[in-house]
């Protein structure tokens, strides 16, 4: 069944949805961060991408885990399992099988890395039983789309026939491509322009350091983030850059105006998804849709079908990188953390950065995706530009001076992203120097060396 809040009100203006931003400020001592993990899953024998049903499928996996916690309550669409919750956190599916931990909103990135931990000790004791592998890549690696196997969620049967028509790679970011996202707090709409502004000019960078699909269809793509370059042809009215960001002195204004003329997805009603045909929110606040009329909870939802950088809702949603590997899978939250969360390294990181323009910003990110850390802007490449923010990161760790029982700081998360940065590396160049060396291009290699471990 899909959830929906049948006691949102109604939405009687755009200053309503407007408010849904100016609703999302939080005092200084209330921000916390929240991580999103997906990683493709497949069959330890095969390699294959994991199907919904069978000894080895999706479901079987959600149904072990329910069966061996306490804390996780089943999420049902009919008669499938699709998701688990616990109130703090959810496991959710994506649209071909990647599996996503949604963590809880964390004081501390000691606290995300407890929690994500966590999550790698369960998923890998139900993984063995049942012959299952998670992949720390940003792209699962064998399975051609036409192969892709497609959870049985309403969502995603309404996403795939819209994505079909509005880009020429939508369905295979839905199908094979897997991220890890970061969410941060905003004290009002000044600081999440500034914050908006540098996590959006960071775009490049991020996806330089975190570049981790270089392979697709058991083969090199010529590109390291090829999960990067996928977002450049799904859909381009709610993907990419959005210029009214540096231009805008009313952020939230701007960004509920950009958000009404994107064409909608669907309306959450009585326990179903109403594919709406591709009208607008601005047309379903004027006129509704079959009697039904527009809601919060309907403007929420269709944020969440919105996909530019960086994404705003009550919070905003660091999404430019790559999955990483369990070890790295904290770095870009934690550098993120380190700028958005000090006052004085989020203006050294603008300065950095503020030259992009977005038109730049675009073509940068595909020199990005296509050659990682050594792509250049004008006589600097992205690795210069990437220990700069990092050295800024790391200051704002320091200074926000958090710690765990053994007496680290939180700078502790980006050791290994320093580490590959002094080598000018990332997880790609590793992956493509082993692929045309030891690896000898067997795709079976890489599926052992991406595996998740205990």
């Amino acid at each position: 069944m899909v959830e929906e809040d049948a006691s949102s009100p109604l939405v009687q203006s755009v200053d309503d949805l407007e408010s849904y931003f100016h609703a999302g400020s939080k005092n200084r001592d209330a921000w916390r961060v929240g991580v999103e993990y997906e990683k493709p899953v497949v069959d330890a024998t095969t390699g294959e991408s994991a199907r919904y049903d069978g000894p080895r499928g999706i479901r079987r996996l959600l149904e072990e885990m329910l069966a061996r916690s306490q804390h996780w309550e089943g999420v049902y669409e009919g008669e499938s399992l699709i998701a688990l919750k616990d109130g703090l956190a959810s496991i959710t599916l994506e649209p071909g099988g990647q599996f996503e931990m949604s963590g809880q909103q964390c004081e501390s990135l000691h606290c995300v890395n407890d929690e994500l931990q966590r999550h790698v000790d369960e998923i890998l004791e139900v993984g063995e039983l049942l012959g299952l592998r998670f992949l720390g890549l940003g792209i699962a690696p064998k399975t051609p789309l036409s192969r892709t196997p497609w959870m049985p969620k309403r969502r995603y049967q309404i996403m795939r026939r819209i994505m079909s028509r509005t880009g020429q790679l939508g369905t295979r970011m839905m199908g094979q491509t897997a991220t890890v996202q970061c969410n941060f707090d905003y004290a009002d709409e000044r600081d999440a322009t500034a914050k908006m502004r540098v996590g959006m000019s960071m775009g490049p960078v991020l996806v330089a350091i975190s570049a981790n699909s270089p392979v697709v269809d058991g083969a090199l793509t010529g590109y390291q983030s090829f999960r990067s370059h996928i977002w450049t042809d799904t859909d381009a009215a709610r993907c990419g850059f959005l210029p009214f960001v540096y231009s805008s002195d009313s952020l939230f204004r701007s960004y509920t105006e950009y958000a009404l003329d994107v064409p909608m997805y669907f309306l959450a009603r009585r326990g179903e998804l109403l594919e709406v045909g591709g009208a607008t929110f601005r047309e379903f606040l004027a006129t509704g849709f079959e009697g039904e009329r527009a809601t919060l909870a309907d403007w929420t939802l269709h944020l969440t079908t919105l996909f530019p950088e960086v994404r705003l809702k009550s919070y905003l949603e660091i999404r430019s990188p790559d999955s990483q590997p369990v070890d790295l899978m904290l770095a870009t939250p934690a550098l993120m953390k380190g700028i958005f969360y000090d006052a004085d390294c989020l203006a050294a990181a603008w300065d950095a950065i503020r030259k992009w323009s977005p038109r730049e910003l675009s073509s940068l990110q595909e020199e990005a995706a296509r050659h990682g850390l050594a792509a250049k802007w004008q006589r600097h490449t992205l690795k210069d530009y990437a220990r700069e923010l990092v050295e800024i990161g790391r200051v704002g760790l320091t200074r926000q001076r958090v710690e765990d029982s053994h007496g680290n700081d939180e700078t502790v998360y980006l050791e290994r992203m320093e580490e590959d940065l002094r080598g000018g590396r990332n997880p790609a160049s590793r992956i493509i120097e082993n692929w045309q060396g030891e690896w000898n291009g067997q795709i079976d290699r890489l599926i052992e060396a991406a595996a998740y471990r205990r």
